[in-house]
């Protein structure tokens, strides 16, 4: 008696095919939270504590796709954003508060990102003014005239830019006996150390990135067959954007701490200057223009795209980039506004580079009620069939429980 033939095997290319069909939203947002603030947090953290602020880098990986494979069911199997969930099983107050979050962590996330492109045009000798105008009216040109596949592309393309950082770091004069000496070696007495921990978690895990990627994969109408490429995606985003800091870290450390220099990294030029000789003036200063322009662009778009999702989830009006702005007029004026705000306060008020760590220890001081929420939807809102659940639920719950309590007594460190 013959054997029933099986059923032949997806080939190998058609596979790659439904892959790259699928990735975006979460190399996007990956590549979004190597954002311009995350960069100057993790060079202070090379300046001032040489490699001792590596292995978080390292740990953070897991904490981060943990964190967002959760948006990425909740995308997938309900087809709705986050704030529209949040206002269906908990009601509308929580539905604000965690858009009123939302809101305050965008608004310090453009304006970091706005700065990082004035520092950027500074280092070219472009003035602050048009290079903030040429910036705004191209994420505005994006949005405005493309549907969400066209401005993925494109938020891709600007963020591999980022891949920059990694070579600086491979020509900078790491020391692999100091770094092996310095990996474990945490001054957990210091609480400017725990600070930066606390920056650190709050550059890695930001309640714009969940806003955003499960709205992305809700806007991008994703399946249940898609879910094993929209894992994988995510997992390649969160190595690569912790790669990054990584390298930018481990540069800083090898130039900045070697130099026995504690002063706090201020602006863009204060970066670069030290970081750019390494590979020569010219090329050195292309690099890492491009880099931070590539970080600051991409990041703006997602967060500003964050806000006017997440706004038109809780308030009921039309969200998607597949609309017209003539049938979604909010959401594309939401959008409009974070980005052209953006630009003009950094406009107006310089310096304001100076706050990005400030701004990281904010995001992991929310992270109790951006990840308590991203948990308790994922156990209500998806269906049975899954829900982490057993084992893993137990590793979701402790690793967001353990992530926002070092968070929250990181951030608070400093009044202790």
């Amino acid at each position: 008696m013959s054997a029933t033939p099986r059923a032949p095997r997806a080939q190998p290319s058609r596979r790659w095919i439904a892959f790259f069909a699928v990735l975006g939203p979460g190399l996007v947002v990956m590549l979004a939270d190597t954002d311009v603030g995350s960069v100057i947090t993790a060079a202070q953290s090379g300046a001032q504590w040489g490699y001792r602020l590596l292995v978080w880098q390292l740990l953070l990986v897991p904490v981060l796709y943990i964190v967002q494979e959760l948006t990425v069911r909740l995308g997938i199997f309900t087809g709705k954003g986050h704030g529209e969930l949040i206002r269906e099983h908990f009601g509308s107050a929580w539905a604000w508060i965690s858009v009123g979050g939302l809101a305050v962590a965008s608004m310090g996330a453009i304006v970091t990102e706005f700065s990082g492109v004035a520092g950027v045009g500074e280092l070219f000798g472009v003035p602050r003014i048009p290079s903030l105008a040429l910036a705004a009216a191209f994420l505005l040109l994006v949005v405005w005239t493309g549907s969400y596949r066209r401005v993925e592309r494109v938020a891709i393309l600007l963020g591999l830019f980022e891949l920059a950082f990694v070579w600086v770091a491979i020509r900078a004069p790491l020391d692999g006996t100091q770094a092996a000496h310095e990996f474990l070696a945490m001054p957990l007495h210091h609480s400017g150390y725990w600070y930066l921990v606390a920056a650190n978690i709050g550059a890695v895990i930001m309640p714009w990135m969940v806003f955003y990627q499960q709205s992305a994969v809700a806007d991008k109408k994703l399946t249940p067959t898609d879910y094993t490429h929209a894992r994988l995606d995510t997992a390649l985003g969160a190595l690569l954007t912790q790669v990054i800091m990584a390298a930018v870290l481990m540069a800083a450390a090898a130039t900045l701490a070697r130099q026995h220099s504690n002063a706090p990294l201020a602006d863009v030029g204060q970066i670069a200057g030290a970081l750019t000789p390494i590979l020569g003036h010219e090329l050195g200063t292309t690099l890492f223009g491009l880099g931070m322009l590539g970080a600051a662009m991409v990041a703006a778009i997602v967060v500003a795209l964050a806000a006017a999702w997440g706004f038109g989830e809780v308030t009921g009006y039309k969200h998607s980039l597949e609309h017209h702005p003539l049938e979604a007029p909010w959401f594309y004026i939401v959008f409009s506004l974070g980005v052209i705000g953006g630009a003009a306060v950094v406009a107006l008020v310089p310096n304001l580079v100076a706050l990005a760590v400030g701004v990281e220890v904010m995001n992991a001081l929310m992270l109790p009620l951006v990840l308590g929420l991203l948990v308790a939807l994922a156990v209500r809102a998806l269906p049975l069939a899954h829900r982490p659940r057993g084992a893993y639920l137990g590793v979701v719950i402790g690793v967001v429980a353990l992530t926002s309590v070092l968070g929250v007594y990181g951030g608070l460190a400093t009044l202790l």
